[in-house]
C-alpha cells in the first residue's frame, strides 16, 4: 500500500510521517540526516512521543517533498490541491462567457461522475 493510499484512513502526524518516509524508501537515519538532526530525535517524531518545531516541520516537509497540510491534516480536512487552486484563480481572470463555459464543463463532469457512481452501486 502506498503512502497516498495509506493517507485515506485516519492517521496521526507520526503515522503520516512514517508512511511518507517509507514511500520514498528513506531510512530513519537518512531522514534525520536530510533534516539535520540526530536520528534518536527523528524517531521520537515517528513514535509520536515528540512533536517537531515549526522550523523542523518545514524541513521535514521539504525533505519529503510534500505540503505541510498533507502531513498535518486528513485528506477530507484539506482543501483542493495547489494545482486546482491555481487553475480556479486563473478562471477568475476569464471573461464572463469563458467562465460560464468552464462552469458548464465542470458541472457536466461532476454529473457524469455521480451517474457512474450510482450505476456502480447497483
Amino acid at each position: 500500500m502506498s503512502a497516498i493510499e495509506t493517507l485515506v484512513f485516519p492517521m496521526s502526524f507520526s503515522d503520516r510521517l512514517t508512511a511518507c518516509r517509507k514511500e520514498l524508501r528513506f531510512t530513519q537515519q537518512q531522514m534525520a540526516d536530510k533534516i539535520g538532526m540526530h536520528v534518536s530525535q527523528y524517531k521520537r517524531y515517528e513514535s509520536g512521543s515528540s512533536q517537531p518545531t515549526i522550523d523542523v516541520f518545514r524541513r521535514i516537509a521539504l525533505a519529503l517533498n510534500v505540503s505541510a497540510d498533507m502531513l498535518l491534516f486528513e485528506p477530507d480536512e484539506r482543501g483542493p490541491d495547489d494545482r486546482l487552486k491555481l487553475q480556479f484563480e486563473a478562471v477568475t481572470h476569464l471573461d464572463e462567457k469563458e467562465r460560464e463555459a468552464v462552469e458548464i464543463v465542470i458541472a457536466s463532469i461532476l454529473h457524469m461522475h455521480d451517474a457512474k457512481r450510482w450505476t456502480m452501486r447497483k
